[in-house]
């Protein structure tokens, strides 16, 4: 009787086994087939993993759904793997699917596995860590944008809060930025930033973050101040409400260079303005601190 017991188990691990390797095979996998350890679990797990009526249904889903159709609606970038030694898929049928799904690539990796995670896995991790940064390098440019960008700061500012004391100057300190502000508002700059008494704001067009500048330097003589501007534009960075980039440290640079109530932009300022009626005089080629070259500014005049 126990022989008799051993024999039927015997002959179900074998039958179990054969079920595995032909499973295996159509699920595309190849190199564990020759591992006997891992048949053994394989077919522990197929027994234990589900009912026969669960694995009907599996069946259905797998080979009945035509999902061809919807292929067009994959909108997120999309790489499609295929080991080349695996003959279940065949290179006209991964091309199929790239011309069906909008911006889809296809890589072609060593192995005869079609699941990823048998034979060797990096043949598959590289294309996959190669397509994942790629993809991160190309959104990172995405938050690049052309911005004009506006420093300002108050001239004497440490004379002028030693002459009010601490109250008096807290007091010209919030009319000032309510006067910037109001600026800013009106030519609908964005602020960035407000270090001490300085403002840092964008623009989406260098005049009117010209026009705006100019209108503080006004608005803000009968509060008995007087303030540095700078403008620059180019590419900015921007990553949730921050915005920063090379363009931003050539703004913060000019303004640090401008005197009081003086107005100084970048040349691509006084280019991108032409024909808006502003008027430029040259004021040198300076050093940037921290930036490469030398850069030719420009005094607004009118």
């Amino acid at each position: 009787m126990v022989g008799t017991r051993r024999r039927t188990s015997a002959r179900v691990g074998v039958a179990r086994a054969n079920f595995v390797r032909r499973y295996s095979e159509d699920l595309g996998a190849r190199s564990p087939l020759n591992d006997p350890v891992f048949v053994r679990w394989a077919a522990r797990y197929t027994r234990y993993a589900a009912s026969p009526g669960t694995v009907l249904e599996q069946g259905r889903i797998w080979f009945d759904t035509d999902l061809r159709a919807v292929l067009p609606a994959i909108h997120v970038p999309t790489l499609l793997l295929r080991r080349s030694g695996f003959a279940g898929v065949s290179a006209e049928e991964m091309e199929y699917l790239r011309t069906k799904i909008p911006g889809a690539r296809v890589e072609a990796t060593e192995g005869v596995d079609e699941q990823p995670f048998l034979g060797d896995p990096t043949d598959v991790v590289g294309p996959v860590v190669r397509f994942a940064d790629a993809i991160r390098s190309e959104e990172a440019q995405f938050d690049r944008v052309l911005a004009t960008v506006l420093f300002t700061d108050i001239v004497d500012s440490t004379r002028k809060a030693a002459e009010l004391g601490d109250r008096g100057w807290a007091d010209l300190v919030h009319r000032h930025h309510a006067t910037v502000r109001a600026m800013l508002a009106r030519y609908r700059g964005t602020e960035v930033d407000t270090a001490g008494d300085g403002f840092f704001a964008t623009f989406d067009g260098p005049a009117r973050g010209v026009k705006c500048a100019q209108a503080i330097v006004e608005a803000v003589e009968p509060l008995g101040l007087q303030i540095r501007a700078g403008l620059h534009t180019g590419e900015v960075e921007t990553v949730g409400d921050k915005v920063g980039g090379l363009a931003v440290v050539i703004g913060a640079r000019i303004a640090a260079l401008a005197g009081p109530s003086e107005l100084l932009t970048s040349h691509t300022v006084k280019d991108l303005t032409a024909g808006s009626g502003l008027t430029f005089e040259d004021a040198g080629e300076h050093e940037l601190k921290g930036v490469p070259d030398r850069w030719h500014l420009y005094r607004v005049v009118t």
